[in-house]
């Protein structure tokens, strides 16, 4: 192989091979960012599958109830307050893992099913009730957030 040749390769290799080598690179980038979104959404929905089976557990707190808030024991209401910091815990950790203003695709996919969990939840008048007190030292981007979603199903409990 002479110069000429040489040049002639190099010239291949930087017009075709560098671009193609920073294409790949991006598309695996992209696919293991993915990856990693997925991965944390699963984790996540497996916390809150954790949780709904603690108040599976513990039936008399009727969290899963669609009537109005019935009568309970100081014990209960204890009982009741711990595992709505467990959730609004889960909840806060879902919004700084995943949420971004700027979401399209499988993000937003992922996060409205997030939203909706919370809009469910803020439905209770229990748990609205409890909100002021369980958003205490919470993420002031969240506490923003979950007190508009709090108002919204309050004054529009029935979006159409």
């Amino acid at each position: 192989m002479n110069l000429a040749t040489w040049e002639l390769l190099s010239y291949i290799v930087t017009v075709v091979g560098l671009p193609l080598a920073i294409l790949t690179f991006m598309l695996e980038q992209r696919k293991e960012r993915e990856n990693e979104d997925e991965e944390v959404y699963q984790l996540l929905a497996d916390n809150y599958t954790d949780f709904l089976k603690l108040v599976m557990a513990y039936p008399d707190l009727q969290l899963r109830s669609q009537r109005g808030p019935m009568p309970m024991t100081p014990e209960q209401e204890e009982r009741k307050l711990v595992l709505f910091e467990i959730l609004i815990s889960l909840f806060e950790r879902a919004y700084l893992l995943t949420y971004d203003p700027d979401m399209r695709g499988k993000r937003l996919r992922r996060w409205m099913s997030w939203e909706d969990y919370m809009r469910e939840w803020c439905q209770r008048e229990d748990f609205r009730a409890y909100l002021p007190r369980l958003l205490v030292g919470e993420d002031a981007d969240f506490v923003a957030h979950i007190t508009r979603i709090a108002h919204e199903t309050h004054t529009n409990p029935h979006p159409s």
